[in-house]
């Protein structure tokens, strides 16, 4: 076998041969990272009929894919290689039929073309599939805007504080703050990640490192949505001690609430159940709606949490008997059907947290509308998910275990990124039908009027890095981007949500163009907006995206001003050398840009005192063309430290900080006032 062998398998299964790195320099992949991920992806290479094999696989398949996309108003095209009738009948999604007639053009089979959007069934020959007929574009912002420049504030749930959280921010405290930006003029919460974590393990609190994008962290859920706070309060502990904590206590705090939830869970079958109770009707209507997926994921849950008390513990999957290794492909196996029956309880009583977060993010999104908000809560979608979690172990073939997910090598990262995390084979995708593309993105918008796609480039390719290498032995693997945005439209009008698409960082040519003409907002941060002479003008910021001023990993406008990012990471080993002169350098250019800007005025204060430069930061992303401009709660009420400081775990208090004072006041102190205030005039 040679090299070129191996290349041009490489290009059939979707793999990049190289790539271009942050100063432009084309880097090329090594034959070993090719091999190794081919082997990952299910293509052996090592022996030359190992290679034919995978050859072959990669050809042309013989039979038609489950679903197809098609833009609404288009030519429906199918493989001509699939043979079959030259007509086919279309069952529309409302029963209604009408026959299709395809002719040949080339290698393809090309019927008419399609404008009602949906998903129908196609009989074609001795075969069905399955069209998806998108809209356009997604649902934009400016749909929803109805002529008006919108703003919200983006929030971390777990920062939130309300009576009776028991330490940990909740949909309630999301529900409040809603209410309250609404009275200021708001129209959407941005929220971090709701996707569950390891309900057994608290110490596993990273948002963006989820078990399942499916389901939610139960944490997050308060019961008395759905029992009212009498009944709650019979089963309530003493939760005073961590409510008052600066800083979410994760394991305390979640030991303490999920022991009430359990005591809730217990009343509610001996006094809910046997009765027929409204609530116990709709928690088997839920049931029934969630199916395999929601007992897949209990039933994880349950065993994660068996095994992980064992000696020695084994929190991966992977270290488990073999007979719980193999998610729900082994349902009938003797240990696991005991198991299911002698935990039957404790299955359910995960489907039961599901239930109670499903009912807290409902209510919360149905608040945010009922106070006036054009859109409400926009929720996050994180690019993967652990391999030691829930998805990883239940619909294993969905994923690409072998492979994480990372960064190559550029200027801020030297040796690139591997950010543990799995994410979907583009194999699986299409042989599914996209169906575990599809739950993700709608279990997104359920409960929500947008979403945020993080890292959103992974539509069209993710660097992935076998397991055990380093980052830069990685390669870039292509997706079905047109498939992908498709559907993400389809389901957009579906459930009338806006997209959103974090594009920062590396992006490929043309990419934004892309997301710009499928309707999905991009992101504008300030600490971006630059050019050669300084900070770009607002004025100058895109007209189709989201405006900010800072992110969850980025340093606050006041921590930024103040230097206070630096003296963190300069203590923990993290800074460069100059920056703190660069510093300098850069604030007088910012506050040069507010000034030009009319966001300020004078000369710029001293760094001890940032609340100016928050003020005009404010007004500066809300002077953007952007559509829609949302304000970080750090930056409204001034604070120093951000949320996460990337590159760290324990060193610093990453994703632990709680906000003062309450959710439901955060926007009446007078600063905070002012600056939504501010903010609202500020919107073109």
């Amino acid at each position: 076998m040679s090299d070129d062998h191996i290349r041009q398998l490489a290009r059939a299964a979707g793999l990049a041969e190289s790539w271009t790195d942050a100063l432009g320099i084309p880097q090329q992949v090594s034959i070993g990272s090719l091999r190794r991920i081919l082997d990952s992806l299910g293509f052996k290479t090592s022996s030359f009929e190992d290679l034919e094999d995978s050859r072959r696989r990669l050809g042309s398949p013989s039979t038609l894919p489950p679903l197809v996309t098609v833009r609404a108003g288009t030519r429906l095209t199918l493989p001509a290689r699939v043979g079959g009738a030259a007509r086919g009948q279309l069952t529309y999604e409302d029963g209604s039929v009408a026959t299709l007639r395809f002719s040949m053009r080339g290698d393809k089979l090309v019927g008419p073309a399609l404008d009602r959007i949906g998903y129908h069934r196609l009989e074609f020959g001795d075969r069905q599939l399955t069209v998806a007929v998108a809209p356009t574009r997604c649902v934009t912002i400016q749909d929803r805007a109805e002529g008006k420049h919108l703003w919200g504030v983006a929030a971390q749930i777990y920062s939130l504080r309300r009576p009776g959280d028991g330490g940990i921010g909740d949909a309630t405290a999301v529900r409040q703050l809603a209410e309250s930006a609404a009275r200021h003029g708001a129209d959407a919460v941005a929220l971090s990640p709701v996707h569950s974590l390891f309900a057994a393990d608290p110490g596993r609190y990273g948002p963006y490192s989820p078990s399942s994008r499916l389901f939610f962290n139960p944490l997050f859920a308060d019961p008395e949505i759905v029992f009212g706070s009498e009944r709650v309060a019979q089963h309530r502990g003493d939760g005073g001690p961590q409510e008052g904590a600066p800083l979410v206590e994760w394991r305390p705090a979640a030991e303490g609430k999920i022991e009430l939830l359990r005591r809730l869970f217990k009343d509610f079958e001996a006094q809910d159940v046997p009765n027929g109770t409204g609530p116990a009707r709709a928690f088997e209507a839920f049931l029934r709606d969630g199916g395999d997926l929601l007992q897949g994921h209990a039933l994880f849950e349950a065993l994660h949490g068996k095994w992980l008390g064992s000696q020695p513990a084994l929190g991966f999957w992977r270290d488990w008997p073999p007979a719980f290794r193999q998610g729900l492909l082994r349902p009938d196996d003797p240990e696991m059907a005991a198991f299911l029956s002698s935990e039957r309880a404790t299955v359910r009583f995960h489907q039961f947290l599901q239930w109670l977060a499903a009912k807290s993010f409902e209510a919360a999104q149905r608040s945010a509308v009922e106070a006036g908000m054009k859109i409400g809560l926009i929720s996050d979608l994180a690019i993967g998910m652990d391999r030691a979690g829930s998805h990883a172990w239940s619909r294993q073939s969905d994923l690409l275990l072998g492979l994480n997910i990372g960064a190559p090598p550029d200027e801020f990262n030297r040796a690139g990124q591997d950010w543990g995390l799995s994410g979907f084979s583009p194999q699986a995708l299409v042989a599914t039908g996209f169906e575990p593309f599809l739950a993700t993105v709608r279990a997104a918008m359920r409960y929500a009027g947008g979403v945020r796609i993080d890292h959103i480039m992974g539509l069209q390719r993710l660097w992935l890095v076998p397991e055990g290498t380093s980052a830069a032995d990685g390669a870039y693997l292509d997706y079905p981007l047109d498939d992908l945005l498709r559907l993400l439209a389809l389901e957009s009008h579906r459930h009338r949500a806006v997209v959103i698409g974090e594009d920062l960082g590396t992006v490929p040519r043309g990419f934004r163009r892309r997301l710009s003409d499928a309707g999905i907002a991009g992101m504008d941060v300030m600490w971006f907006e630059r050019n050669r002479g300084g900070f770009r003008a607002p004025a100058r910021w895109r007209r189709d995206a989201v405006s900010m001023t800072t992110t969850h990993d980025l340093p606050t406008v006041a921590g930024w001003w103040r230097g206070s990012d630096i003296e963190v990471r300069d203590a923990l080993g993290l800074s460069s050398p100059g920056e703190a002169e660069q510093r300098q350098s850069d604030r007088r250019r910012l506050w040069r840009a507010f000034v030009a800007a009319g966001t300020a005025e004078g000369a710029p204060p001293p760094p001890e005192d940032p609340a100016p430069a928050v003020d005009a930061a404010l007004g500066f992303a809300a002077s953007s063309p952007a559509p829609l401009m949302l304000a970080p709660m750090e930056d409204l009420l001034g604070l120093t430290e951000q949320p996460n400081l990337p590159g760290t775990i324990d060193e610093h208090p990453n994703w632990r900080r709680r906000l003062e004072p309450r959710a439901a006041d955060l926007l009446d102190d007078p600063v905070v006032a002012r600056r939504a205030a501010t903010i609202v005039a500020r919107r073109p």
